[in-house]
């Protein structure tokens, strides 16, 4: 039972890795709105890399954003963290296919990959929260914007590619929970339910 949770953690920390590269490309991240607006010439959108507008043609023209330091300050961090939850989940999925119990390599002990296991777990989950934050912290902003009376520019909507980010979060999270539960197996005498008693004073004098 042990080895089908954790190949399945496994899987759900490879498609969250596959999902925030699919939310970190989308263009999607916010979108204007068309409320309070009967005609709709112009659509804008934009993720963390650039800004878009779309005609009512389908024709749209993308700019990419030129000065880092320019950038509103969530936008750069936003970026870091997406980034940052790639790097963790790529190596969450290194570490826990090396620990998984179910894969042999080399000449580890099952507790060695069961430590393992958990590590990758504990990355996996570090990378959903960088990603949740990201695009929790992004939305927040675009709420914000959109409820500000005194805000003068384009009011935006949350786009789908936040959407994609919440998923892979959860993902993430879930499937390093399932590849934690291998600490159940990290200890050899657990494993095989060996349990030693510690000496009393009398089995001491036995061996005077």
């Amino acid at each position: 039972m042990s080895t089908a949770v954790e190949a399945t953690g496994f899987i759900m920390c490879l498609l969250s890795w596959l999902l925030t590269g699919a939310a970190l490309a989308n263009d999607y991240w916010k979108i204007s709105t068309v409320s309070g607006s009967v005609i709709i010439s112009q659509r804008q959108f934009e993720n963390l890399w650039h800004s878009c507008a779309e005609n009512s043609a389908g024709i749209a023209e993308c700019r990419d954003f030129e000065s880092l330091l320019s950038l509103p300050g969530h936008v750069q961090a936003c970026r870091a963290l997406m980034i940052v939850s790639l790097l963790l989940g790529l190596a969450s999925m290194v570490v826990s296919l090396l620990g998984l119990k179910c894969i042999k390599i080399g000449a580890a002990g099952d507790a060695s990959k069961a430590k393992m296991a958990v590590t990758g777990g504990v990355l996996s989950i570090l990378a959903g929260v960088c990603c949740l934050t990201a695009v929790s912290w992004y939305a927040n902003m675009v709420v914000q914007d959109f409820y500000n009376p005194l805000y003068m520019g384009v009011k935006f909507e949350m786009g789908v590619g936040l959407y994609l980010g919440w998923g892979a979060a959860c993902l993430s999270v879930l499937g390093g929970g399932l590849l934690s539960t291998a600490c159940k197996r990290a200890s050899p005498a657990v494993q095989k339910g060996v349990y030693k008693a510690p000496p009393t004073s009398e089995t001491a004098r036995a061996y005077v």
